[in-house]
């Protein structure tokens, strides 16, 4: 039987949200923080949020934010070690827009689902295409023979729908609670993850 893995980026393959670390490049933090806060919680809907903190980033310059990501943005080691063994398998499954978090996206080296962005020199221009992630994992169908999601936010709601097996993780915050009553599992550590999905 083969198996997709599905991963939510910030907060779950991150050991932090990366908006906030985007808004430090223009001193937006606190901003920022408040509204990605808000999402995870369901507070507010994720496509309604996404759009307000991309309007707010938008003067931030694409320079800027790769530097900060590069410098700041810090994977869980045995979640990276898994990727690694099976890259064929593992997807990043991300709200966040492409342009931004490319260089993130290219450590990890597997294929990504994002939503998109327009970009004219270092300028946003505006979001192209908000990703809805229910279907990410619904394209992966016709490859594999079930498909396992992990995440912790609110917006990764439609991923775990669509998905055979759903772990909400909790390794750098609560994951949301009406993921939690979503999930087959709840795992708060990235070595005991691991071993649950080398055993599912």
């Amino acid at each position: 039987m083969k198996t997709a893995y599905c991963f939510d980026l910030d907060g779950t393959l991150t050991r932090q949200e990366l908006l906030p670390l985007i808004a430090s490049s223009v001193g937006l933090e606190d901003e920022i923080s408040v509204l990605t806060e808000a999402t995870i919680n369901g507070v507010l809907p994720f496509d309604k949020s996404f759009k307000l903190r991309v309007r707010l980033l938008r003067d931030a310059r694409l320079d800027w934010i790769h530097a900060a990501l590069s410098e700041q943005v810090v994977f869980d080691p045995h979640m990276l070690d898994f990727i690694r063994s099976r890259p064929d398998q593992c997807f990043v499954v991300t709200g966040n827009l492409d342009v931004w978090v490319r260089p993130v996206l290219d450590r990890l080296g597997i294929q990504s689902f994002t939503s998109t962005a327009s970009f004219e020199d270092e300028n946003l221009l505006g979001i192209q295409h908000v990703l809805h992630k229910g279907d990410a994992v619904t394209s992966l169908r016709d490859r594999f023979d079930r498909i396992i999601a992990v995440g912790d936010g609110m917006n990764d709601v439609p991923m775990f729908e669509a998905a055979d097996w759903r772990i909400a993780y909790g390794g750098t915050h609560s994951p949301n609670h009406l993921l939690v009553k979503l999930s087959d599992f709840v795992i708060n550590d990235g070595k005991a993850l691991c071993r649950l999905l080398s055993m599912l």
